[in-house]
């Protein structure tokens, strides 16, 4: 059960949000082999991209890998989107995302990402370029409003949907909330409301039980998790697989999820080089250990000598060989 955008379907109906620092390519092609139904990069900002700034290529990659492959850009200008759209094309780009949902306040100080939504009339510009330059269909990432005093998703959404944006996905939160209190997944049914294109909430989406209430108290047509694939790329195939049999992925064993885990330590060490391969990965080592003692395997003050023992070591041999440890570990308590 999947999504239809534009002429694109989606292996199911439950994305991988797009999360800067995070969901690099090795971390996106992880999570779309084991069975996310739509993956997005991180936030490439369109004038950067346009500008070849090494990093912004960087976070663009992965049409080799990735089908469909989606790239989310930001930007305050729609010239600079219109030829960020032509580049992201020209790399491959299956589906293109506009960010007005990123609440960083070095984001929206440029008067980008979720600041946008402070000025429909400049965000419908900004869209209606986009759309105008490109060849494949336009999605758009949002948040409920700025704040409170301004919940104006649908109206904007009801905008978009005018410019020809294929599909509307909104973070139950305001920008002024950042990531605190709980994400408002009623609210977002307004804006199921306002348009007939595909919607799809995101925010808080952690259980198969969250994901049900989520698709109940907003009406939308898929989920969107983030922080919840936090050290498990796999989850969000294996939520949809709990919505949709047949659609995603079973939960791994702890044998094959030390695989998952120790392939994705090894393509980021690839991809980056030992040395700052090693960096990036000490977040996501950080979560898995954090995610044991969530599920009981490690107590609180085992989980911090873990932690310690992954993340503060430069050689990668040792670092592998202690996660294999560390699982085997878990595996015997799990058994007994």
């Amino acid at each position: 059960m999947g999504i239809r955008i534009g002429s694109i379907e989606t292996a199911n109906r439950v994305f991988l949000a797009p999360m800067s620092g995070v969901t690099d390519e090795a971390f996106r092609r992880l999570a779309h082999e084991q069975g996310a139904g739509l993956v997005v990069s991180e936030m490439v900002a369109s004038e950067e991209l346009v500008n070849a700034r090494p990093d912004m290529l960087r976070r663009a990659l992965g049409a080799h890998s990735l089908s469909p492959f989606v790239i989310q850009l930001a930007g305050r200008e729609p010239v600079w989107m219109a030829e960020g759209v032509r580049i992201a094309e020209a790399m491959g780009a299956d589906i293109i995302d506009i960010n007005m949902g990123c609440p960083a306040r070095e984001v929206t100080g440029g008067l980008s990402g979720s600041a946008l939504m402070r000025d429909l009339d400049h965000a419908e510009r900004l869209i209606a370029a986009t759309v105008g330059a490109a060849h494949v269909p336009i999605t758009l990432k949002m948040r409920l409003g700025w704040d409170h005093h301004s919940l104006n998703a649908p109206e904007l959404a009801r905008r978009a949907e005018r410019q020809g944006i294929a599909l509307v996905t909104v973070h139950g939160r305001t920008r002024c909330q950042f990531y605190g209190g709980k994400a408002d997944w009623s609210a977002i049914s307004k804006v199921r409301e306002a348009i007939s294109i595909p919607l799809v909430a995101n925010g808080d989406g952690i259980s198969l039980a969250d994901a049900r209430a989520m698709l109940a108290a907003s009406g939308a047509d898929g989920i969107m998790i983030g922080r919840g694939a936090y050290g498990r790329p796999w989850w969000p195939g294996v939520i949809a697989e709990g919505l949709d049999p047949g659609s995603g992925r079973t939960e791994p064993s702890l044998a094959e999820e030390m695989t998952l885990v120790t392939f994705h330590l090894e393509t980021m060490l690839l991809a980056n080089g030992h040395q700052h391969g090693n960096r990036i990965a000490r977040k996501h080592l950080g979560w898995t250990v954090q995610r044991m003692a969530e599920r009981g395997y490690l107590s609180p003050e085992e989980a911090r000598v873990w932690r310690n023992h992954l993340v503060s070591c430069n050689d990668n041999n040792t670092v592998q060989q202690r996660l294999r440890d560390l699982y085997e570990i878990v595996q015997l308590r799990a058994a007994a």
